[in-house]
């Protein structure tokens, strides 16, 4: 089969190759992969700013394809069944622990820019028939971790979602809190970000380099009250702000450190108003497959800014490392 590996840390070090057609051992599936899709841990890789990380490897934890081998023992899925490999296969539900969360794909075991890979049947979630492949790529960290985001604060109608950015997780989380019936609060550096925003239900834009003090925009909106939930995805930059949109109670749910991941913090800003700060490391196979019932049920659609050919793979990382996007960046196989 072919495959796109990383020799080293670089977003230039991509080789192609050929290797040896996996098998599935029992239990396991072998997938026939259609396409990819990245996210920041897959830069993160490739930069050498990723503990573990095994060199050469094929890279990129999502993907998506169709089941073409099945592994002794195997009933839930069958072939044929178009499939989002989970980015974890050993973390199938229940809390994160070490030994759940050893195994990733793109960094410890093959990843998703080969033709086929082989992963425990167990682990992989039914693609919704209304999205193809590239958007079902899409899913796996990047809507698992919105999902957990939006239940982490029991969204409902009548709550009020801050959301930072307009990445991959920002943009689920939008899609997912208006499905809950939330009011949505989208802040972003660029006008033309947040139009695309608006367009996907967003009820209120701020642009902070137009307005640095966004989180006072937020408490005016709200009369005062501040944000049920905060999506926090750019880190010590933002962070203190968003701990002050946060409503009594609210929750912050951080998922990035864009702009540094040490930051300073004034903890009576978080024991006054008995906030919540949840970290998040995406979720477990169980989670991706509720967040898949919800991107079905409400037939959301994932944003995707650009789709790329595998063979133009340090292109596509240098999009996403550049920011230059919105939402998500696909790599479709040949």
């Amino acid at each position: 089969m072919y495959a796109i590996q990383l020799v080293e840390p670089s977003l230039t070090a991509f080789r192609r190759t050929s290797l040896p057609d996996p098998q599935p051992a029992a239990g396991d599936v072998v997938i026939r992969l259609r396409a990819a899709a990245l996210n920041y841990i897959d830069v993160a890789v490739a930069t050498g700013d990723f503990p573990g990380a095994t060199l050469p490897i094929v890279p990129v934890a999502d993907g998506a394809g169709d089941i073409v081998a099945l592994g002794a023992g195997v009933t839930n899925v069958a072939l044929g069944d178009r499939v989002i490999p989970h980015f974890m296969p050993d973390w199938l539900d229940g809390p994160m622990r070490p030994k759940r969360i050893a195994a990733m794909r793109g960094i410890t075991l093959p990843g998703s820019l080969s033709e086929y890979v082989a992963v425990p049947a167990r682990s992989v979630v039914r693609l919704p028939d209304h999205l193809d492949f590239v958007q079902g790529a899409a899913l796996p960290i990047a809507a698992t971790t919105a999902w957990n985001a939006v239940r982490s604060a029991s969204v409902r109608p009548g709550s009020t979602v801050v959301i930072l950015g307009t990445g991959g997780v920002s943009l689920f989380a939008l899609q997912f809190a208006k499905a809950s019936g939330a009011t949505v609060i989208l802040v972003s550096s660029s006008d033309a970000k947040l139009e695309r925003g608006r367009a996907l239900g967003a009820d209120h834009l701020v642009n902070y380099r137009a307005t640095p003090a966004w989180d006072r925009v937020v408490l005016e909106t709200t009369n005062g009250r501040g944000a049920d939930l905060v999506v926090e995805t750019v880190g010590d930059a933002t962070f203190e702000r968003s701990l002050n949109a946060a409503a009594m109670g609210g929750t912050v749910f951080t998922v990035g450190f864009l702009s540094g991941a040490t930051t300073s913090v004034n903890l009576f800003s978080i024991i006054g108003k008995a906030l919540r700060v949840v970290g998040n490391s995406t979720g477990s196979v169980a989670d991706l497959a509720e967040a898949v019932r919800a991107v079905e049920a409400n037939r959301i659609v994932p944003v995707v800014e650009r789709t790329i050919g595998i063979d133009e793979v340090a292109g596509a990382y240098e999009m996403l490392a550049s920011g230059a996007h919105i939402g998500k960046i696909g790599i479709a196989h040949l």
